[in-house]
């Protein structure tokens, strides 16, 4: 029987061009979910493998194998959900919200906001949780002060995707490093390189900036509506802390996420019950449903419900799905060389260890552009350049931590993008306006470049994995 060839670069490109074309049909002009789009991608990259010799049972081997790379993530994923749920009926979450709130100041305002959405996003792992919510009451706060809409924007998208970023309750979190073959919480101590610095030169600009507002009054009936009424439908105090500080303690002791997740869920239902009973109807069945279902708030005030109303396990099927479709496109792509050859023909330009952290980063900003998906500029450009970061002896969390540098946070700066509408419908300014002022997603990624070109914090692959 003939062997199957491998496709040259024009053959590759085809099911890459249909799916931005699929996506971009589906999702930029009805505003569809990806899932189909991705699917019938899929059966393009089929048929383009099957044209060079391939065997329907060779692809459908690559595709299960491709998407047992990804059950970690998905059950971290499904984990995480089941946190969400139950640190927000326990008050965690609120906990975390309400006092974040309270550091809102004039004289630092654009600093308090990026600070403030950074903390609500590491609470929840969602920066559209956190711009649709806190984000807007801070808009309104803003208007009031007189600071451009743009700059405030700009500051809570920077804290918003910081926490995207960072926090293990973020599906992008979870996504990267399963793409990429590392842990974790080795990939989110892997980030704290690159985000942490991005983070605190962003702070000392928005310092800067926030001179020329210092001592005018501010309004902030919005955000006192939002942490009255978490003070009003929970018992916030301190030890509501406990369950994330114990998390953290775990990680550093290097426990594995699973476990240690776990282990945070069943505190947040424990604290709901002994916190939350005089607020809320806590029985055996409500804690199981909640860990099911996640939380649903009814507060009257509509803000607070929307930052409220999520988590639970089923919460995560969407995520977990999209995550099944894009695995499989990627072993599509991955089996039949697809991805082989659009890498090989990307690191021809790009030279040694510099040039492929260049490489793989601007791919995810391109994916960005032309797919319109965050979650596709993780996974293509994570599948596409995992061999290659193999091959250059490079540990996989230094990948993992590229994909997320570029990819998850380059994202809301393509108004066509889903980050990016959703960002300049939700705050009421265009990208253009807000790409400037969102110092933390573009100086990002220039930190991991530069530390590409260096060896700064590029750990090497273990001896016996590497070989």
């Amino acid at each position: 029987m003939a062997e199957a060839r491998m496709p040259k670069i024009w053959q590759a490109l085809i099911p890459v061009l249909a799916l931005i074309a699929f996506l971009s049909f589906s999702i930029i002009l009805f505003g569809s979910s990806p899932h189909i789009p991705i699917i019938g991608a899929t059966i393009v990259a089929v048929i383009v493998a099957m044209v060079l010799g391939h065997k329907w049972k060779d692809l459908e081997e690559g595709i299960v194998n491709t998407i047992k790379m990804s059950m970690q993530a998905i059950l971290i994923l499904m984990v995480i959900g089941m946190v969400i749920g139950s640190w927000i009926l326990s008050g965690t979450v609120p906990a975390l919200i309400f006092y974040g709130l309270k550091l809102l100041s004039p004289a630092i305002f654009l600093t308090a906001t990026c600070l403030i959405c950074a903390v609500v996003s590491l609470a929840t792992g969602s920066s559209w949780t956190t711009a649709g919510t806190v984000g807007v009451a801070l808009m309104g706060v803003a208007a009031g002060l007189g600071v451009p809409p743009g700059m405030a924007a700009g500051a809570i998208i920077s804290g918003a995707y910081f926490g995207d970023k960072m926090s293990p309750l973020s599906d992008t979190t979870n996504l990267a490093p399963a793409m990429a073959g590392s842990n974790l919480f080795d990939h989110i101590k892997h980030m704290a390189y690159t985000t942490g610095p991005a983070l605190l030169i962003a702070l000392v600009i928005y310092t800067i900036l926030g001179f020329g507002f210092a001592g005018k009054s501010i309004d902030t009936s919005a955000v006192a509506e939002i942490t009255d009424t978490l003070k009003a439908t929970f018992n916030i105090n301190p030890f509501l802390l406990i369950p994330p500080v114990v998390v953290i303690v775990l990680v550093v002791r290097k426990m594995p996420a699973l476990p240690g997740l776990l282990i945070g869920a069943l505190l947040g239902t424990l604290f709901a019950a002994i916190f939350q009973g005089a607020f809320h109807e806590i029985t055996v069945g409500s804690l199981i449903d909640n860990l099911h279902y996640g939380f649903s708030a009814d507060t009257g005030v509509g803000v607070v419900d929307d930052l409220l109303s999520r988590g639970g396990l089923d919460s995560m099927m969407w995520t977990v799905s999209l995550i099944l479709c894009a695995m499989t496109f990627g072993g599509v792509m991955e089996k039949a060389g697809f991805l082989e050859v659009l890498a090989r023909g990307m690191l021809k330009i790009a030279k040694g260890r510099g040039g492929l952290v260049l490489a793989t980063e601007l791919s995810c900003v391109a994916t960005n552009m032309m797919a319109g998906d965050q979650y596709l500029s993780i996974v293509i450009p994570g599948r596409m350049f995992k061999t290659a970061f193999d091959e250059a002896g490079l540990a996989p969390k230094n990948l993992s931590r590229c994909l997320e540098d570029a990819g998850t946070i380059t994202s809301p700066f393509f108004s066509w993008n889903t980050c990016g509408a959703f960002m300049s419908q939700t705050l009421g300014v265009s990208p253009l306006a807000y790409g400037l002022f969102a110092f933390l997603n573009w100086i990002n990624p220039l930190i991991s470049i530069f530390y590409g070109f260096t060896g700064i914090t590029m750990t090497k692959a273990e001896p016996e994995k590497a070989a």
